[in-house]
């Protein structure tokens, strides 16, 4: 159940739209979102919403993932129009304010952008992009010293969390989206012993 009765209708949404599994993460995003804001004194009750619903297009069809992400008005870039895996956060983004009419700027950014980063990011938009990467479900190497970084230093821990995610397209030779370079670049400045998972 949702920590929030009222938000019990988005929940509903999301186990009629996602599988048993993403709905899972979904919760549990919405869980660790919460936890980081207690943690930073973030808005606790639009941080858990923005985790719950980060997702909310992840396994719509993919025609309609790339419809709305060139709808937008999100500025996609050519990377991520070109990349099938990006186009769930943009359109997340649509999806929340066109059809769920949820007003919040920064809820959308921050499901805009949980998975390519960006610089100066607010810190609602850390939280999501970091509650992602640590739900309770994840267990990648290095995810336990990732949730230290998380509940020690926020802005160390986007660096973290940025070199981490990086490396791992990287590998698939993936493509990079300029906002996730910015972010690279701007949060270097906060790993001066220069830490990585």
């Amino acid at each position: 159940m949702s920590k929030y009765s009222d938000f019990d209708e988005y929940e509903e949404l999301l186990k009629n739209r996602l599988s048993k599994k993403r709905f899972q993460h979904s919760m549990n995003v919405a869980d660790e979102c919460f936890k980081l804001a207690e943690k930073y004194g973030a808005d606790k009750r639009r941080c858990y919403l923005a985790g719950m619903l980060h997702d909310i297009m992840k396994e719509d069809l993919p025609e309609r993932q790339r419809q709305y992400t060139a709808e937008s008005g999100l500025s996609p870039d050519p990377v991520e129009m070109a990349t099938k895996s990006l186009w769930h956060g943009v359109a997340g983004g649509y999806y929340v304010r066109e059809v769920l009419k949820i007003d919040d700027n920064e809820i959308i950014s921050a499901i805009r952008y949980h998975t390519t980063g960006c610089a100066r990011m607010t810190l609602m938009e850390k939280i999501v992009y970091l509650g992602d990467m640590i739900s309770e479900e994840r267990d990648y190497k290095g995810v336990d010293k990732m949730r230290d970084y998380c509940y020690k230093d926020i802005d160390l821990a986007m660096s973290v969390a940025l070199i981490y995610q990086i490396d791992s397209v990287c590998s698939k030779c993936g493509g990079l989206p300029l906002s996730t370079f910015e972010a690279y670049n701007y949060y270097l400045q906060f790993n001066k012993n220069k830490e990585s998972l």
